[in-house]
């Protein structure tokens, strides 16, 4: 199962995230869309899934914490306790033995992040 991992700001556009998610591989094959739970609501998040036909996985934040990732934000560091919030959330929506397949991709305006894992599902 293939999930895109989505980090965002509050004030993020339709279009930052869907340019983000593109740049990563785009949704085609994947299974899911996923963020930090206390993000999974944003109306912004549900008019992408919905555009691309995809349920939200949302992750409690501290389930990313700790998780090892390829990229860092010292921001995103210090208050998730890991690098990339888009590629803990693939990883951990993916599954316990998920694998980055695209690590984390920024918007043009820096306001979405997007990365993609394959695992064998949660």
């Amino acid at each position: 199962m293939k999930v895109a991992g989505l980090g965002f700001k509050r004030d993020v556009t339709l279009a930052s995230l869907r340019e983000a998610l593109l740049a990563a591989g785009g949704p085609e094959g994947l299974a899911a869309v996923a963020t930090v739970s206390d993000k999974a609501d944003e109306e912004v998040l549900k008019q992408l899934a919905r555009e691309c036909g995809l349920p939200i996985k949302p992750v409690a934040a501290e389930v990313l914490v700790g998780i090892d990732t390829p990229t860092q934000s010292k921001l995103v560091v210090e208050k998730f306790g890991t690098g990339s919030v888009a590629e803990a959330a693939a990883l951990a929506a993916a599954g316990p033995r998920a694998r980055l397949i695209a690590t984390r991709v920024v918007s043009q305006d820096r306001t979405a992040t997007a990365a993609i894992a394959e695992g064998d599902g949660a």
